[in-house]
């Protein structure tokens, strides 16, 4: 059940105005990036909560950021069926002079403590350095392509450390020479069945917040998983399950099947069964030849891995249970 907060509701008008986060369709953001230009004085922060639900969560996160002078413009709550759980999503404006950022971490988790919360993180786009993360890819490259297109004209909010392969690239490509041109180092590692090189790629992805499969087609081990500790993304060529193997684009062609999708997902142990962020479709025809229907096929992945990163980075991903998400 999804549960609006309203000013006829748990909160006063006063109380509402002063509260913010994340969004699902009421903020005004609706899956923008917050904005700063609101008032030079007040700049925008997120803030998702995830605890077991009880009366009292909603009123106290709101007093909080109102207490501080803060201004809610974006409030989200989703409280499942006949589940004791509750998650939350706001976004809000500030004046960090008057609540420092170092204050709305303590502020925070003093409530956290208060609900035993699973989860409590916050986070001041302007203020806080960006995700570092690493993209790992084989052969094709449409996805890397568009991320590294989205990141230079700022549209990924993300700092990007490396690029990690197992082909090899020529040096006065598209590709090379935009990395080059950006600082942004290229690591080929050979792969082979026997040895997947793990140890190499965790030496070079220790130190980011979280890795990205661009159409990387290698498994990770659990030992990796494990030792790395943090999400990694993977791009899946189809809506999961799917078809399966090699050229699954080819075989879906080959069905003459009448809808294609991409899925973005957590990685875990299991193949491609990690918790969806995201899914998108396409109709396809029987006027459509191999190449128009690899051409749709790598439009909706590329698309469907950026919206899947840009809700990552906005704290719009929560995990529901071990095989699900929500996203606001």
């Amino acid at each position: 059940m999804i549960r609006r907060v309203s000013t006829t509701s748990c909160l006063s008008a006063t109380a509402f105005r002063s509260f913010t986060k994340w969004s699902f369709n009421s903020s005004q953001f609706h899956g923008e990036s917050l904005d700063s230009s609101v008032s030079p004085l007040l700049i925008p922060g997120v803030h998702v909560f995830h605890c077991p639900d009880v009366v009292g969560i909603v009123a106290k996160l709101s007093d909080c950021i109102a207490a501080k002078g803060g201004n809610i413009l974006g409030y989200d709550v989703f409280v499942p069926e006949n589940k004791n759980v509750f998650y939350s999503r706001s976004e809000f404006i500030f004046d960090p002079v008057k609540w420092p950022r170092s204050q709305m971490d303590e502020d925070f988790q003093t409530i956290a403590q208060k609900f035993s919360a699973l989860s409590s993180v916050v986070r001041v786009p302007s203020l806080d350095p960006k995700y570092k993360i690493a993209l790992l890819l084989s052969k094709q490259d449409h996805c890397l392509v568009e991320m590294l297109h989205k990141w230079q004209d700022g549209k990924l909010p993300v700092d990007i450390t490396c690029v990690i392969s197992n082909h090899e690239r020529a040096p006065n490509t598209h590709i090379m020479r935009f990395l080059q041109r950006h600082g942004i180092s290229y690591h080929y590692l050979s792969t082979t069945d026997q040895n997947k090189i793990e140890e190499e790629i965790f030496e070079l992805v220790k130190d980011t917040d979280f890795l990205v499969l661009a159409r990387y087609m290698q498994l990770l081990s659990g030992n990796f998983l494990k030792g790395y500790g943090k999400d990694v993304i993977n791009i899946h060529h189809g809506l999961l399950p799917s078809f399966k193997g090699r050229n699954p684009v080819k075989q879906a062609f080959d069905a003459g099947v009448k809808l294609i999708g991409a899925t973005t997902h957590f990685v875990t142990e299991e193949l491609d069964s990690g918790p969806i962020i995201e899914q998108m479709v396409e109709r396809v025809s029987h006027r459509d030849n191999l190449r128009s229907f690899v051409q749709k096929s790598e439009d909706l992945e590329k698309k469907c891995l950026m919206k899947a990163i840009k809700s990552y980075c906005e704290l719009r991903v929560l995990p529901y249970g071990t095989q699900k998400t929500v996203v606001f």
